[in-house]
């Protein structure tokens, strides 16, 4: 049996899930806990119960511990250098979003990651939804048409307090790369171009801009619009988001909550008529494609491709696109101009 040996780099709240995934797998051990605070790291070590060594260097413990994947659990502005140090020293990478936190360090990772043959891959976590994979397969079957409008409506009013608060864009840079992500998976498409606009909402209790309104045009041809804020009181949507898809034939629907669906026009004579009737299709559950969800399912797909010797479903070459949909709302907000992301994110 293959052996994992796995140094994880962060031993903040987000690690445990990270770290008790991989004390589960009967293929995988833990051989380092790294943080910039030792006392962190010795910290995770007592809680869970670990004999492994702790380091304050990612390159001191990969030269001591003979660690061949690198699960990136630290906070973006390190990403980059986590990578790089890794996948120089002939680590696989599996990394918390985002991958980097611009486009020149996300290409650089990508090149990185074929020169030296090593995966990289990151967590998109809101992909392994069964509901979201079956919303998918009802699209690529065909059910509503060619998809020509794609909308995601986002509104929660979370109050976390800290450093989201005070950030200049909390929710494009935070989170909208969720729905984008998703946006991805269900049309199967790349982003183009993007317009944005974010603003700060009065009863904001955020410092920066907590919500967003983006305009991307597809590689497919269809328009992806979204819609969200952080700071919406009553009424919330799903964490997922609220999709509305329409295509030739009719609309997909998926609240984030329940199960997805279509409406399309009825069979027989519609000739005449003002508004068309229309029959209800319910999406098949794909139960199978993602049999473990979340955190879980993407840390499943990511060894899953390694054993198999693919790039994962979230590898840094796909990620890419997700993240310069971000980058590129971000500097079409600040710029007001519309922004070429198939330039942004050439190779």
């Amino acid at each position: 049996m293959r052996t994992y040996r796995i140094a994880v780099a962060g031993c903040g709240g987000m690690s445990n899930q990270w770290i008790d995934y991989a004390m589960a797998r009967e293929d995988a051990e833990i051989v380092a806990l790294v943080d910039i605070s030792r006392e962190a790291a010795e910290a995770m070590k007592a809680k869970k119960g670990l004999a492994c060594p702790t380091f304050t260097s990612l390159a001191d413990a990969l030269a001591h511990s003979g660690a061949n994947v690198v699960f990136d659990v630290t906070i973006p502005a390190t990403h980059f250098e986590i990578a790089s140090t890794a996948l120089r020293a002939g680590c696989h990478v599996f990394g918390e979003k985002p991958l980097a936190e611009t486009m020149d360090d996300c290409s650089e990772i990508v090149r990185l990651s074929q020169e030296t043959g090593r995966s990289h891959a990151v967590m998109q976590n809101r992909r392994f939804d069964p509901r979201i994979r079956s919303l998918r397969r009802l699209l690529a079957g065909g059910t509503i048409g060619k998809p020509g409008f794609v909308a995601a409506d986002f509104f929660l009013g979370p109050h976390f307090g800290g450093f989201r608060e005070a950030m200049d864009s909390p929710l494009l840079l935070d989170m909208a790369i969720h729905t984008f992500d998703q946006a991805r998976l269900i049309t199967g498409a790349n982003p183009v171009s993007v317009y944005c606009q974010e603003f700060n909402p009065p009863g904001s209790w955020y410092a920066g801009a907590a919500a967003a309104v983006c305009i991307f045009e597809m590689s497919d041809g269809s328009v992806f619009n979204y819609r969200g804020s952080w700071c919406a009181e009553g009424a919330p949507t799903s964490w997922e988001a609220s999709w509305r898809i329409t295509g030739e034939r009719g609309t997909a629907i998926w609240d984030g909550h329940g199960e997805p669906y279509a409406e399309v026009i009825a069979a027989g004579e519609q000739d005449g008529k003002f508004i068309r009737d229309y029959v209800r299709i319910d999406a098949v559950r794909v139960d199978e494609e993602a049999a473990r969800t979340g955190h879980v399912g993407c840390l499943d797909e990511m060894f899953r491709a390694l054993a198999e010797g693919r790039p994962a479903e979230t590898d840094c070459r796909d990620n890419r696109y997700s993240m310069a949909m971000v980058l590129g709302a971000l500097e079409s907000a600040k710029t007001g101009q519309k922004v070429s992301i198939t330039e942004l994110a050439r190779d």
